[in-house]
């Protein structure tokens, strides 16, 4: 069976290439009828918060991307790990190492002034001395020292890496909590991972980790590295490209599943489909169809695919979001008019759904944002126009058809030429000069508000 997993280090939100790597491993998960996995690599005990972990899950359920298992938490299997040092060390693949911090600095700083590669001079790797007084020891890995490391990665292809370009990497620090690379991979082990999708930054710890499978007697899963996902001017996304928590997005006004459908495009595509469902995505998704190269966030092509999805939203679900979403604002708004009859007037219009509220905002408070519009439709003429047709509706049935009707026969029996009594009516009630069709506007808006906005306007 596949198994995946989505292993985040609580230290902060979940941002949007967290977000795609967990949705490519879920996805993955469900084509293949598998099992996806969470879990909360949480072992950075200075930056990881509970705050942290809850913004991952929340943002992972806003999102819809469930999973099967956890979440594990690293921090409550030390006693596992320390297992499974003791083991490398019983076997020998692995040695204490009693290297104070000042001694590897100096270490460090006579590679690089010799002209070679910084790393560990495996100084305690076969050494016979007692341990120095006083001192902690960190565990490291015997890695080998000849031959290499090969792996066939599902999306970048065949990769080589000679084990002498590879240190002995500690596993374990002196505070008995395991470095990164160990960590992961004992976990995969014991959660039985096939198939480990991450961003391509993971590149280089992957030979390491294969080597550590192969001293546990472990088979080591299927690695697939995505590409990163570059800003619009080709650097790593940033904040300032908009790799922010997704749930901002989901306070600015996205859908999830639209921001589910562009994370998916982000570096995968399927033909020339650009708007899919979930379960077109789990039945289509596949890793040989993941680029090899950096995906672009465009944060105009991600609005229009969300303008996409809110046209494809009944006005009573859209308003009904409203009151989940902000139930002070719907109050205000159900008190003004019936807001799926004017929700229905302007779907298609919106890219976001604090467009759509603010639009239902506007209609059920106007606020005039030209003075020039005001003096030019509601003056003498404007307001003595207005005034005669608050007296005209005030006995009309307030139904779509009937106030059409009723603005008809005002203007013919008046006299009018139809912008003459639009014009002045539309400012009134909404103090815009351009909308949509004001005879709808005026019948989705309560009878009772459309008559109080044209008798003010009328008094001037």
């Amino acid at each position: 069976m596949v198994r995946t997993r989505f292993a985040p280090s609580p230290t902060g939100y979940l941002h949007i290439g967290g977000a795609r790597t967990a949705l490519f491993c879920w996805a993955y998960a469900r084509r293949h009828g598998g099992k996806f996995v969470l879990r909360v690599e949480d072992t950075d005990q200075e930056r990881s918060t509970q705050e942290s972990v809850q913004a991952i899950l929340d943002g992972l359920s806003w999102l819809g991307i469930d999973w099967d298992e956890g979440p594990y938490y690293q921090m409550q299997r030390l006693d596992r790990y320390r297992e499974a040092a003791e083991r490398l060390l019983a076997e020998g693949k692995a040695y204490r190492c009693y290297c104070t911090r000042e001694e590897l600095e100096a270490m460090r700083e006579a590679q690089v002034a010799r002209g070679e590669k910084p790393r560990y001079d495996r100084r305690w790797r076969d050494s016979s001395e007692p341990p120095p007084a006083g001192r902690s020891a960190v565990i490291r890995f015997k890695n080998p020292l000849d031959g290499e490391v090969s792996w066939n990665d599902l999306v970048k292809g065949p990769i080589t890496v000679a084990n002498d370009e590879l240190d002995d990497l500690v596993l374990v620090r002196a505070d008995g909590v395991p470095t990164y690379n160990f960590g992961v991979v004992v976990d995969d082990i014991d959660m039985a991972m096939t198939h480990v999708i991450r961003g391509d930054d993971h590149v280089n710890n992957t030979p390491r980790q294969i080597n550590l499978y192969r001293a546990l007697d472990a088979q080591a899963p299927h690695f697939a590295h995505v590409p990163m996902i570059l800003g619009a001017d080709g650097q790593r996304l940033s904040k300032r490209h908009g790799a922010v928590s997704v749930l901002q997005y989901r306070e600015e006004g996205f859908l999830p599943d639209a921001l589910v459908n562009y994370l998916a495009r982000l570096g995968w595509s399927h033909g020339d489909d650009e708007v899919f469902s979930r379960d077109q995505l789990v039945e289509w998704f596949d890793l040989e169809h993941v680029s090899k190269s950096p995906a672009r966030w465009d944060p105009e092509k991600l609005k229009w695919l969300n303008g996409e999805y809110l046209k494809r939203i009944a006005p009573a679900d859209l308003v009904a979001g409203i009151r989940a979403r902000n139930p002070a604002l719907h109050a205000e708004i159900a008190e003004a008019m019936d807001a799926e009859a004017m929700t229905a007037l302007a779907v298609g219009s919106w890219s976001l759904l604090t467009e759509h509220e603010a639009f239902l905002h506007e209609m059920a408070s106007p606020v005039t944002s030209d003075p020039a519009v005001v003096a030019q439709y509601l003056d003498e003429k404007g307001r003595s126009v207005v005034g005669r047709l608050a007296a005209a509706l005030e006995p009309v049935e307030w139904n779509a058809s009937a106030v059409k009707a009723a603005l008809q026969g005002f203007v013919k029996e008046g006299g009018y030429k139809m912008p003459e009594v639009m014009m002045p009516l539309r400012v009134a009630v909404t103090r815009k000069a351009q909308t949509k069709a004001i005879d709808a506007i005026v019948a989705a808006l309560r009878k009772e508000v459309v008559l109080e906005r044209l008798r003010h306007a009328a008094a001037g």
